[in-house]
This record gives C-alpha cells, structure tokens and sequence, in this order.
C-alpha cells in the first residue's frame, strides 16, 4: 500500500523514538544487573566472612573478603575497625564500599594479611604470657623480668601531708610536689623538662647533674628552700633490679636512651650524689617504676585497681601478686601477702607468636637496642610512627604511592611522627585535607592524590589497631594470671592510650574477644599524672 508524503516523516520520527527507548531501557536493565551483581558480589562477601568456618583464620576477616568475595570489596574504617576486632555483630551492621587502591596487585593486600591479628593468635599470645610469667616469677634469666617492686602496701585513701616527687619517663622530666588531701583526693605542682638526644646519649653524671638543676630550680619557684631536709619518691621508668624500696640497679636502657656510666649502678646513690653535689639536703627514699607509680596512684581514689599500665613513649605495666606466687623473692616474708610486681612487659618477644613483619625487623636493626624490647617497638609511641615511615617508604618504591617519587624527610629515620597518626586518623573529611596538610608541611610530600592519602591513612590503621590489639593480650594475660575476672580496674597512663584515637575502644574489642562476657568485669581508665603522685604515695607509705 503506498505511504503518503505525511506518513513518511511520522514513520521515521517514530523507528527513531523507538530505538531510542529501547536503547534507554537496555541501558537501565543493564545498570540495573549490574549494581544488582555488586550487591550480589559484596553480600557474598559478607556471608563468606560471617561464615568463619570456611576461613583457615576465622577471624581474619579482611583476608576473608579478599579470598571468598568481590577482590576490591572492602570496608569503610568504622566497618573495618568492627572487622578487625572480630565484632560479628558489630560487622554485620556495617556497610561495604570499594576503594581502588585495596584491590591492586601489591603490597597493600600484604599488608592487610601481615597486620591484620586474629583472635586465635592473640589467644594463643595470652597463654604463652601467662606461662613466661610464672618462669619469671620463680627465677631470674627469662624472658619477662617480673620485678618485685618492694611496695607491699596500697594506700588507704585517707593519707595526708606534702611529699616532693620525680619522675623520669622518657623524653620529659617532671619534678612534683603532691599534696595528700585524703579521701583520695590531691593537688599538685610541677615543672616539666625535655630530655634532649644529647643528654639521653651522653654521660650518666651529666644526666643526673640536669636532674638536680631542675630540682633546685623547681623548689626555687614555689618558695621553698633547697637546702631544707626533705625526703622524695624518685619514678625512674627503665628495667631495675631492685633489692630495696630505695635501692636499684639498671639493667638497661630502653626508649632511646643509651646513657653511659649508669648500667649495673644504683640509680638512687647517682640521683643522692647529685643532689648533694648541687648543696641541696634532700634524699630519695623511695624508687619507683612508673608503671607501679600509676597503680598505687589510682588505687588511692579505686580501691579495685590492681594493675597499672603504661602506653606511651614505652609502655609497660605492673600488677598486685601474691606472695607466695612469688618464689624467687627471698627477703622476709612475715606480715606479707601481697606485692606489686614490675613486668617489664616491653620485653616480651617470642617470635613464633608476635605478629612480627619484615618492617618491624627493619626498626628492630636500626634501633639502639636491636632484639630487645620487642612487644614494646610494636605497640608504643616511640616507635609506631617508624613502622608507617618503614611502609610508606616501601610503598613509594614499588610505585604504589605518590608516583614513586621520594622526599628527604620521608626517608629520615622518625620523621613520621606518633603525632602524625593520630592526627591522619581523625582525619575523616572528603578529601582528606588534614592528611594532605601532614603530608605536606611535615614530610615536604605534595600533589599527592586522594587515592595516596587514603593509602597513608589506611596504613596508620593498620598499625594502630595492631598496637591496641596486642596490648589487649597483654592486659589479659596479666588479668588472666591475677585471677580477677570477677571484678579489677587496669589505670592506664600515656600519650598513646589517652590521644590515640580509637584506641582504648579497639583495646576493649579485642578484650571482649578474648575473654567473652568476663570483660565487662574489667575496667580500663584513663590515670593522668599517676606516676609522679605515686612516687609520692609510696614515699609516704614507706614513712609511715
């Protein structure tokens, strides 16, 4: 049948309408499928990782998503936090996004792998703590030093009077006089002094000539005269053998300290010598390690504390031990049940257990202390920094960050700051403008991408999380040998643990994990100051 003129067009118009439809409704079936597909990808991914039987580490659970679901499937930072503390049910609640950079072939699926600590090995870290422990407790020579402190006695709470005390941490000095109110109450005045490289490398004399410049100048500075008699608690936070509550012997530095002259000597006769040498009538009485400081300090508000913990430039901790638990001590034991035992716990370094990388080697070899003190280059201040500068260096290498292109200061030895994490960390703007600022000001790294800040930033969590997990275990392990499930508050004192971020919430996670429904028996608290007044607590203890 012929078509008119008219008809013509409205065929054309028409056959041209119509594939254009059909073209825009493939087009939205296809999207369609495929956004359906990903979900379909991500869920199987999630149902892979609650499902942790089928995982040869079930609770590995980023390796999981790597090995059973979608390869570039990854969690969001609040959904990976829940993911590596082993949180199913925290997990289940998160939501899953796929950044590019976590599905490339290199180092960073690695890294997931080597940093990422189950439960099964940090159970197994608990057990083995617990065993050293015991070994430490009945004979010197072992891993784990367990120190007895010679205080044999916590405070009260009701005691009262003004007791001058120092304490010597790491890279600051502090000089205090701590007034005892009673009712667990306390004010205190102090001055704060930086320890520079050259002191902490130089000689013991001129160590101890500083501590007793800046005593001097202290008591100058609140009236009081340096030549009156007084007693004080002197908090010397390095590994002692103490054989007296005012007697101790180093055994070695750590926190980069290498002080010569002080090895195998009494700290408290160097510290007595100076002081006298400066004219000052002044004697310490009682010499404290920082970790027992911090537990007798807050037990003089919480009766329930029994452990005191340290995470910060070092870290270390202290616990209340029975005496009989405690074989190789031989002074007397009459009218004597308890003790605070200094664990050295930094100390702590069995390889087949620690989660220990190639980077951690690398730190390790270049420290001033190589194999030692290895928990403690793990999970402390000092050194948390340098493991990121030690992956960010390798990852620039290999290409996978910032072009491959290299800056002085990123290859300098510390340069990447503690500080610097936890500043990137809490960086959770769009761009990630504050990470780029460190980047940039700190490190001299500019034009980098967000794909490169968002590698820096899930690197810092890596290590992070590493560090508060480990400590966890540790923690248990020591709540675990006391035998105080049933109710014990652990005083933590440091930078890491009070300006981390995340950090104290990751420790609870991971103890959850590790001891069901008992860690809500335990207590973690933030114990500001605690070593310096518990110098002072101890002096006044030991007085009475």
């Amino acid at each position: 049948m012929p078509t008119s003129t008219l008809d013509t067009p409205l065929f054309l118009f028409g056959l041209t309408t119509g594939v254009a439809l059909a073209a825009a409704s493939q087009f939205f079936i296809n999207s369609l499928t495929r956004s359906q597909s990903q979900r379909s990808l991500a869920a199987t991914a999630a149902a892979a990782l609650l499902a942790q039987q089928q995982l040869e580490e079930p609770e590995d659970l980023v390796a999981g998503a790597l090995k059973h679901g979608n390869p570039s499937t990854h969690l969001t930072p609040s959904g990976r936090d829940a993911a590596l503390s082993g949180s199913l049910p925290a997990l289940r609640r998160q939501s899953w996004s796929v950044p590019s950079f976590v599905a490339a072939d290199g180092t960073l699926p690695r890294l997931e792998m080597e940093f990422t600590v189950s439960s099964k090995k940090l159970q197994t870290m608990v057990r083995h703590m617990v065993n050293e422990m015991r070994k430490g407790l009945e004979s010197d020579g072992h891993m784990l030093k367990m120190i007895p402190s010679y205080v044999v006695a916590r405070p009260a709470g009701d005691e009262t009077g003004s007791y001058l005390a120092l304490d010597l941490g790491g890279s600051n000095f502090r000089v205090c006089m701590v007034e005892l109110r009673g009712q667990g109450q306390t004010a205190i005045r102090q001055s704060k002094h930086m320890v520079s490289d050259e002191l902490k490398t130089g000689s013991g004399e001129a160590l101890f000539d500083f501590f007793a410049t800046c005593i001097a100048d202290f008591l100058k500075s609140i009236g009081i005269d340096p030549k009156e008699k007084r007693a004080l608690g002197f908090t010397f936070s390095f590994p002692v053998e103490q054989n007296a509550i005012d007697h101790g012997t180093l055994m070695q530095w750590n926190k980069g300290f290498a002080c010569s002259g002080v090895l195998g000597v009494d700290v408290v006769n160097l510290l007595n010598k100076a002081m006298k040498k400066a004219g000052m009538n002044i004697t310490a009485t009682a010499l404290v390690n920082d970790t027992v400081g911090t537990l007798v300090s807050h037990a003089y508000r919480d009766p329930q504390t029994f452990v005191g913990v340290i995470l910060g430039t070092g870290t270390n901790a202290a616990y209340v031990e029975r005496i009989a638990d405690i074989p190789k001590w031989t002074g007397d034991r009459k009218n004597i049940t308890d003790m605070v035992v200094n664990t050295e716990w930094g100390a702590y370094d069995e390889q087949s257990i620690l989660p220990i990388t190639s980077y951690d080697q690398a730190l390790d070899r270049a420290s001033n202390n190589p194999r030692k003190q290895i928990l403690e280059k793990m999970i402390s201040g000092m050194y948390l920094g340098e493991i990121v500068r030690y992956i960010l260096v390798d990852l620039v290498s290999t290409g996978e960050l910032c072009r491959g292109i290299f800056t002085p200061k990123l290859q300098t030895p510390y340069a990447f700051d503690t500080a610097y994490m936890s500043r990137i960390e809490r960086d959770h703007s769009l761009e990630l403008s504050d990470t780029k600022a460190v980047l940039e000001n700190m490190l001299d790294v500019h034009n980098t991408t967000v794909q490169d800040r968002r590698i820096v930033k899930h690197v810092c969590e890596l290590v992070g999380i590493r560090a508060a997990r480990l400590s966890a275990a540790a923690v248990a392990a020591i709540i675990t040998k006391m035998k105080r499930l049933d109710a014990c508050t652990v005083a933590i004192d440091g930078s890491v643990y009070e300006h981390y971020p995340h950090f104290a919430n990751r420790m609870r996670d991971a103890l959850r994990e590790l001891l069901g429904i008992m860690a809500e028996n335990i207590v973690l608290e933030q114990a500001r100051d605690g070593s310096g007044q518990g110098a002072a607590l101890i002096a006044a203890l030991h007085a009475k």
